[in-house]
């Protein structure tokens, strides 16, 4: 679980929901059914219109990615390019080929593959920017889905709260009834604003940080693959490959160095 995701869900209808009891509101009169089924159904509607079946297909996975913690270890690649690097200036690359089962990351075994082939290197550049870019627009798909969902809960809200009016203003028979009514049409724009922004919005905005991290994790092990195949210097691979690294893990990595190094 991606307990950021839980967390900012928490907070987020927790903010809501307790400042309308601070403001002496009742949380039953938040939960009407119409008002829910206008929203909801309309803006799922909205976004079936929007996308092929194909598309709406990934949806689940979507959500997986959304509400599930993904560690991607920048540090634990550099050390394996290096190692690789090394292994391959001393015993040449075609001995890498036995120690690819060992690789747990595909997209590092796959370029690898492509090194001990004897690809050209312009050909392998291609071929995992290729990938990379498949990848990041597969992402994208995500991130449509959602931002679409977001623009389109607040306008459904909206008819939702004038068709609650017009119900309303068309039946006017006990004016004594008449102010809870129009509050009651007004919970349709609640939950349409309030979905959009803590969760389709959000949902969005997570996929596109999780890619991004995804992608410059990816570049990292496209450099470290070339200067591989370019037979470049392991310490210099290793000091190119760190300007990948997100600073906070740098400075975890030069901290574990220098501990190493003290000991």
């Amino acid at each position: 679980m991606d307990l950021t995701t839980l967390l900012g869900l928490i907070i987020g209808f927790g903010g809501v929901i307790g400042g309308f009891i601070l403001e002496g509101g009742h949380v039953g009169s938040l939960f009407i059914g119409s008002s829910a089924a206008i929203v909801l159904g309309g803006t799922i509607g909205a976004v079936v219109m929007s996308f092929g079946l194909a598309e709406l297909k990934t949806v689940p996975g979507f959500l997986k990615t959304v509400f599930t913690e993904s560690h991607i270890d920048f540090s634990g690649a550099v050390e394996h390019l290096v190692e690789t690097a090394d292994r391959a200036r001393r015993e040449g690359l075609l001995s890498l080929e036995s120690h690819l089962p060992e690789i747990d990351n595909d997209f590092m075994r796959r370029g690898l593959q492509l090194v001990i082939d004897g690809t050209d290197p312009e050909l392998t550049r291609n071929m995992l920017e290729m990938e990379i870019a498949s990848y990041e627009q597969g992402q994208n798909l995500g991130v449509e889905i959602f931002n679409s969902a977001g623009g389109f809960a607040p306008t459904m809200g909206i008819i939702g709260t004038v068709m609650g009016l017009v119900h309303v203003l068309g039946n006017i028979t006990d004016p004594d009834t008449l102010a809870p009514a129009i509050a009651s049409a007004f919970i349709a724009t609640l939950y349409g604003i309030a979905t959009a922004n803590l969760l389709w919005i959000p949902f969005a905005t997570k996929i596109k940080t999780k890619a991004s991290r995804q992608v410059s994790h990816m570049e990292l092990i496209l450099e470290g693959i070339l200067s591989v195949q370019a037979g470049e210097n392991p310490r210099v691979i290793r000091e190119k490959l760190l300007t990948f690294l997100p600073e906070r893990e740098k400075e975890a990595l030069s901290a574990s160095e220098g501990a190493g190094m003290g000991m």
